[in-house]
């Protein structure tokens, strides 16, 4: 069994390179929730949801990758905050407009919540607005 940090760490591999609910599920409870406080992400409520979201994300930004600037993993609350910065240009097809050659560099932190060895819940903070802007999407 692996600590909550190593499995934090994996699926936030697994979720931000687009593996998809196919990749990440290994690291979630089934029925895991997600929640987030962006209209980008409105109405996605399962983990399984979001991770499928990214996957279909790196569509139009092909050259995405991302950085983690920050781990860290709260024993008593069961917890794993992960702060990392996506960066991605819009210059594949898919998006709500054709390709705009624009790149966007976007701060982001996800608390992932567990149950045992698994995450239960993820929550997304995020500035959306910013980030579609970024991308001439807004």
């Amino acid at each position: 069994m692996s600590s909550i940090r190593e499995t934090a760490e994996q699926f936030f591999e697994a979720c931000d390179s687009g593996a998809g609910w196919e990749g990440c599920r290994a690291f979630c409870h089934d029925g895991a929730t997600f929640s987030a406080q962006a209209d980008a992400l409105q109405g996605i409520e399962t983990v399984e949801g979001y991770t499928d979201w990214m996957k279909g994300l790196l569509g139009p930004l092909p050259d995405a990758s991302y950085e983690v600037r920050s781990f860290a993993v709260d024993e008593a609350r069961q917890n794993v905050a992960a702060y990392g910065v996506f960066r991605g240009t819009h210059t594949g097809e898919g998006g709500p407009v054709p390709p705009t050659g624009k790149a966007a560099e976007i701060d982001y932190v996800y608390v992932m919540d567990f149950d045992g060895d698994r995450i239960r819940h993820l929550t997304k903070i995020w500035n959306d607005a910013i980030s579609l802007q970024q991308l001439g999407w807004a």
